[in-house]
């Protein structure tokens, strides 16, 4: 039978992880046509929850709007990325796009083109970029006109919202906060990866989207959630996984949806049918892993400073929670001073190595982590 774990893109149905306290609650948000911020860290899964939440939803009861903001580099893109999501939700045919583009946004060129798979697909030019203020309200209003038409509740997810920080300009935000505060009957998810980046915006009372909306930190999957779950799917395949090799690899991954899903593939992979996942099929399947990123991680590893190799050993080596600017982690790690620490987090921060959990920081890539351990060991 097919691997029943999937990991690197967007999991769904039988394959996504429980998560049903969080569905249930992201969902009462949308009923409520409430504004909420999903963040966390990378690969943690929250397009998936969100779009597990948007696949339950009733279709013929709600327009659902998704709009991926990665590709986006400034205003004309971030308008035009949004109407083709706003179309595309509505309309799936060459004809019924065009025309519902232009009942939209009489201020955009709409074109439609057809892909590889014969999928017409719609793009939008804007006429005169003088006109950005006039253009983005209409893109930004056109939700609150899909729910005025009574036909339909409307919820929007804006995925990789932090990517609005690397516009050059604050209008986007200033008039998206001016505009949906006004939106009572639409529902609002912005999903966002970088948690250091994610809380400035709405955290700092000097942005302009400072608490305009609801805060909603996505944790990692606990070890009791993630048992029957790893255990049944190895049952579809005549396989077996007890309790101790399911903790081993939850206390492995840290229960980080990506890395537990994708060590489970490979364990799948080694374990033959009617087989027994033990502790040394564990340790070579992350031999495996490790062996398959390793020219990556060494390249990684010497584009680092001294002090952030320290830094990064002291967080793979102790458990969570340690205090990275403490005098004892300080000497066992040989930064020096606090200052160093410091210094090295930052860098580290902001090239998405490390992250912030809880008043101290975690190693973002748990395979890295691992890759690490492995070398202080050596």
């Amino acid at each position: 039978m097919r691997n029943p774990f999937e990991y690197g893109g967007i999991v769904l149905n039988e394959a996504f992880c429980n998560r049903t306290r969080e569905r249930e609650e992201i969902r009462r948000v949308i009923e409520n046509a409430g504004k909420l911020f999903v963040y966390a860290e990378r690969r943690i899964g929250k397009t998936s929850l969100v779009q597990q939440v948007l696949r339950e939803l009733p279709e013929d009861d709600y327009v659902k709007i998704y709009i991926d903001l990665w590709p986006t580099d400034g205003p004309a893109s971030f308008v035009a990325t949004v109407a083709k999501g706003i179309t595309e939700a509505l309309a799936s045919r060459a004809d019924r796009l065009l025309e519902t583009a232009k009942r939209l946004f009489s201020r955009l060129i709409p074109s439609v083109t057809v892909d590889e798979e014969g999928k017409p697909v719609i793009a939008f030019g804007i006429r005169d970029v003088t006109v950005a203020s006039p253009v983005l309200e209409e893109v930004l209003q056109a939700p609150a006109r899909l729910a005025e038409e009574g036909r339909r509740k409307v919820v929007v997810v804006l995925d990789e919202f932090q990517q609005i920080l690397e516009y050059g300009t604050d209008e986007v935000e200033r008039r998206l906060r001016s505009i949906i505060q006004h939106h009572q009957e639409v529902a609002y998810l912005f999903l966002g990866s970088r948690k250091h980046l994610i809380q400035q915006m709405f955290l700092d009372r000097n942005r302009p989207l400072y608490r305009s909306a609801a805060h909603y930190p996505l944790e990692a999957i606990g070890e009791e959630e993630w048992r029957p779950f790893i255990q049944e799917r190895f049952r579809w395949g005549r396989r077996t996984i007890s309790d101790e090799a399911v903790h081993e690899v939850c206390d492995l991954t840290q229960g980080h949806p990506f890395y537990t899903q994708h060590l489970c593939h490979v364990l799948w992979e080694r374990c033959e049918e009617g087989g027994v996942v033990d502790a040394p099929l564990i340790a070579g399947s992350v031999e495996v892993l490790l062996r398959r990123e390793s020219y990556a991680y060494t390249a990684l590893w010497e584009s680092l400073t001294i002090n952030q190799r320290r830094f990064l050993k002291g967080l793979a080596a102790e458990a969570a929670g340690v205090q990275p600017f403490a005098s004892a982690f300080i000497q066992r790690y040989r930064l020096k001073s606090p200052s160093n620490a410091q210094r090295a987090a930052k860098a580290l921060l902001s090239r998405d190595l490390i992250d912030r959990d809880n008043g101290s920081y975690l190693v973002q890539d748990r395979f890295f982590r691992l890759w690490i351990q492995q070398m202080q060991a050596s």
